[in-house]
């Protein structure tokens, strides 16, 4: 390498941090982006002009040696694909990625999500758990979320600049509003909905929340805040909503990522007769 080099690399990852905001990007994609070019860097010991094809294969082929997910090998390379092609333009990430095994999300029977919430004695977490599974927020959008995003007499709330940097409409259960105003009473619009010791709650303690209300529900099942969403979104889809104004409350892109729910509805296959019924 040469003497330069570091200085080299530093202005190179610069320039890819830039792009990343100036693409408006999350901050959880910023990060990730940032980390896994730093770490091949590291592996491969030359400057990103000097990289090739086979310095990329090496570095992927390593860490599927170390086991790590398919989807996290899809995601270093797109993290590679982005800095070596669309920010340095020398195009030279052309392979295919590994298949992402395509696992149906853990859902909750209605019954399965009554048993956790009646499992919480405390009544924030109860509050927190019930506010997941009646608005489909994710984990970030519910911790983020502020006093002044809630339209309690209108029942709805809004997530600011959510997953796609996108606003978007959410709706809150009749059972939660008079809830919700005696909890939110005295606090600033600024303030968050769900405030912690050091401002606002951290994503870590409210899954230590689930984690806990679904062991003391006896729920032999991987649950987290997130599966809370996808529970959600599946009843809603048994109870006969339409499958576009899921795919608007949940924030989805694209139809198809909404459209996996028809996919783990038990309620309508169960309505599905077998034709040895009919003999």
């Amino acid at each position: 390498m040469r003497k330069d080099s570091n200085n080299i690399i530093m202005e190179d990852i610069q320039k890819l941090e830039n792009e990343l905001k100036l693409r408006g990007f999350s901050e959880r994609t910023l990060k990730m982006y940032l980390f896994y070019n730093q770490k091949f860097l590291e592996f491969v010991k030359k400057n990103p002009e000097e990289v090739n094809e086979d310095d990329i294969k090496a570095f992927i082929a390593k860490k599927m040696g170390e086991g790590t997910s398919a989807k996290s090998i899809v995601l270093i390379k797109a993290a590679l694909k982005f800095f070596y092609d669309e920010v340095l333009k020398r195009g030279i990430v052309n392979f295919k990625s590994p298949k992402v095994p395509k696992k149906l999300p853990t859902v909750l029977t209605k019954e399965e999500v009554k048993k956790i919430i009646d499992s919480i004695e405390n009544e924030k977490h109860k509050l927190i758990v019930m506010f997941l599974y009646s608005s489909g927020l994710r984990l970030s959008e519910l911790t983020n979320l502020k006093v002044k995003d809630l339209e309690l007499d209108e029942r709805i709330g809004w997530v600011r600049t959510g997953k796609g940097e996108k606003d978007r409409m959410f709706i809150i259960s009749e059972r939660l509003v008079e809830e919700l105003r005696k909890f939110t009473e005295g606090k600033n619009p600024d303030d968050y909905v769900f405030s912690g010791r050091k401002g606002r709650l951290s994503p870590r303690t409210v899954q230590k929340i689930v984690k806990i209300a679904v062991k003391k529900a006896g729920i032999n099942k991987e649950v987290s805040p997130h599966t809370l969403r996808h529970s959600f979104a599946t009843h809603l889809l048994e109870a006969g909503e339409n499958i576009r104004k899921i795919q608007e409350l949940l924030g989805h892109a694209s139809l198809n990522t909404t459209q996996v729910y028809t996919h783990i509805s038990k309620e309508e296959l169960k309505k599905i007769k077998s034709p040895l019924d009919e003999l």
